[in-house]
């Protein structure tokens, strides 16, 4: 019975504490703001690892298919990976653009018949689909206006060129690589997003 009246003495003193010291620290404590934590998750969707571009072996692949493609590309006049993209688009869905950039650039071009012309497409192809993989949730904010707009010139510009267009892209994936690191890493490659010959 002592035991008892102990027991309850001290689930007594436990409640008092709570209700007089702890509550108030709760009631107090300051809040974050709405919608930090979904800014904060939407931001890391739209990140890949920086160590994604460091490997060298996928950069260089990435080049040498580049570079062998702009060898036969007849067409110095047109870009279709460049700045142009860029064009009423907010800095916060450039991730976006060039993730939907790669889907196209896979999809419409390297997985065609593109890959039995060139050494290394289907290294660079399943490359640039992982990042777009690990990029699948990486969501626009705002209008998607303009990000539409601007994919369907570049798609556009693309077919008016014909089979060059494909070759042009190919020639291209140097820049993307290079788009890509800078919109979604958080420490861009310096000096990137250059026009290149």
């Amino acid at each position: 019975m002592a035991s008892l009246q102990t027991w309850t003495k001290c689930f007594a003193g436990w409640i008092f504490f709570c209700c007089c010291c702890c509550l108030p620290l709760l009631l107090t404590s300051p809040l974050p703001p709405k919608g930090v934590g979904v800014a904060v998750t939407a931001h890391h969707a739209c990140r890949l690892r920086k160590i994604n571009f460091l490997q060298p072996y996928i950069r260089n692949r990435t080049y040498t298919l580049a570079k062998m493609a702009r060898v036969s590309d007849e067409d110095t006049d047109n870009r279709l990976i460049g700045q142009q993209l860029y064009v009423n688009i907010k800095e916060n869905n450039r991730c976006y653009m060039m993730k939907r950039v790669a889907e196209i650039i896979v999809k419409d071009v390297l997985l065609s018949e593109a890959k039995d012309q060139y050494p290394y497409t289907e290294e660079v192809a399943q490359f640039l689909a992982s990042m777009t993989s690990e990029l699948s949730r990486c969501k626009f904010s705002g209008s998607r206006e303009h990000i539409e707009k601007n994919l369907e010139e570049m798609k556009s510009k693309m077919k008016q060129l014909g089979a060059n267009g494909k070759n042009k892209a190919i020639g291209e994936l140097d820049l993307l690589f290079d788009y890509i690191e800078n919109a979604c890493t958080d420490t861009p490659k310096k000096g990137g997003n250059k026009k290149k010959n």
